[in-house]
């Protein structure tokens, strides 16, 4: 990590105030491109009027993008652009507009060799944050030949209080260059800031879902022309990269609507770890731990699930919106339908498709168990009960057979006396940047619905 790069601030940032560290990964530029072009057009489309930070490494590549960015500066608070100029890099109308700022960077700059995009504003918060790989770090083979596979170190995120901290760090190497056009953007960002301190707005499912359906587009476009070009020497490499993000964008997803729930923020990773727990308990097979791991993980991006919400309405049909964009992902279909099937009843009465007993695949009958225990124990917290996860358990326990798989509930039990005695849930992070590995067919495949309907008797026996 180059010292003195927006990157190694932000890094040096976070350790100072002992938050927690951020998950890397490698991204082919050709995934860069797609994953920018995406969350660009939540410029366009959402009309938020945001600040844009970006840095384009030299100024040729900036204008590959120059008609493009001019759309985006009708849209846009004020868009600052670093990089290493280049000819023509100020003489581009769109260099011309009036909320259009250029930063030639000094070719020694560490930033130089950085690409970012950081989008601010209070409805909609964005970022790339990536930084080249050397030329040692290519090792033997050397830098590729096919500019689109170039490789970049970094991450990519929704996330409002790093896009905040981001964008300090950017405005003050901006400082370095024109003092006077970074108070006036200091100035822009503190009335974003203004419009909503917290960001708290940032986030909504409708916008994030938009901006995630988005990246799905590019990312599978950009894998469709990988597939069919002969000019790439690593394509299989390149689609694993490509298919690795689409996972990221849902995993991302998930890990804001947690963030922007001041009620309970921890409810994927809670849940997570209760049904590692239950799964330890029955022996399910690790391939299947892994998919309701998975499951567990996104299961509150689907927002029509509204039965652990705590609200009336239900999904009328198996279609649900929240989980559908999950099956854009061929290699994700098992899960959606996990999730889809969490709010179905033992005795048939639940939804979305009123089936009963066995017929609810086992992962469903457990993530929706241990979502409504999850949700209730938080609650009952708030509320001050004294045991709210005995209170949790007595009404789990009062609807077996009814709305739970009895012995599932007497699993739960198990594993809720095991917590009241001191055991501690397992730490099972979400790490974004690591999801490939969860998309092996073996973890996500679905076998046959009578081995996704097996109950936990027939687990055991």
């Amino acid at each position: 990590m180059l010292e003195g790069s927006i990157l190694q601030q932000l890094m040096g940032d976070r350790d100072r105030h002992d938050r927690p560290m951020l998950n890397f990964g490698v991204y082919y530029k050709n995934t860069l491109v797609a994953l920018c072009h995406a969350l660009e057009d939540c410029i366009l489309a959402t009309q938020c009027q945001p600040l844009v930070i970006t840095a384009f490494q030299q100024g040729k590549w900036y204008l590959q993008e120059a008609d493009r960015y001019g759309a985006i500066a009708d849209n846009a608070e004020q868009i600052v652009i670093m990089a290493a100029p280049d000819t023509g890099f100020h003489s581009h109308p769109t260099s011309q507009r009036s909320n259009v700022a250029l930063i030639d960077l000094d070719p020694n700059d560490p930033v130089a060799q950085e690409w970012h995009l950081i989008i601010l504003s209070p409805q909609y918060t964005a970022m790339v944050l990536c930084q080249e790989l050397s030329p040692a770090d290519y090792g033997p083979q050397g830098i590729p030949q096919n500019d689109l596979e170039r490789k970049f170190y970094g991450f990519w995120t929704f996330d409002p209080d790093l896009v905040r901290a981001t964008a300090t760090c950017a405005l003050q190497h901006v400082r370095r260059y024109q003092p006077e056009l970074e108070t006036r953007l200091s100035a822009t960002m503190a009335s974003i800031l203004a419009a909503n301190p917290s960001l708290s707005e940032t986030g909504s499912h409708q916008t994030v879902g938009e901006a995630v359906t988005r990246v799905l587009d590019y990312l599978q476009h950009s894998e469709d022309q990988v597939k069919g070009s002969t000019t790439f020497q690593g394509s299989d490499d390149l689609t694993h990269n490509l298919t690795s993000n689409e996972l990221q964008a849902f995993l991302r997803m998930a890990q804001l609507v947690d963030l922007m729930d001041p009620l309970n923020p921890q409810a994927a990773v809670e849940v997570t770890a209760l049904l590692e727990m239950m799964a330890q308990v029955i022996d399910l097979p690790a391939w299947r731990v892994k998919r309701l791991r998975l499951a567990g993980w996104l299961h509150r991006i689907a927002p029509l699930q509204t039965e652990v919400a705590g609200t009336d309405q239900a999904p009328s049909c198996p279609l649900v919106p929240g989980a559908q964009v999950l099956r854009r992902m061929s290699q994700l279909r098992a899960v959606a339908q996990i999730i889809t099937h969490q709010t179905e009843h033992w005795d048939g009465s639940g939804q979305p498709a009123g089936l009963a007993g066995d017929q609810i695949p086992l992962e469903s009958r457990m993530l929706g168990l241990a979502a409504y225990f999850q949700a209730q124990a938080i609650a009952r917290s708030r509320q001050g009960s004294a045991d709210p996860l005995g209170d949790c358990l007595a009404q789990c326990e009062s609807a077996q057979g009814k709305r739970w798989d009895p012995k599932l509930v007497e699993i739960l039990s198990l594993v809720v006396r095991g917590l009241q005695q001191g055991l501690s849930l397992p730490n099972i992070p979400m790490r974004v940047t690591l999801g490939a590995g969860l998309l092996d067919p073996a973890v996500v495949g679905w076998d046959s619905e009578s081995d996704a309907s097996r109950s936990p008797a027939r687990q055991e026996g």
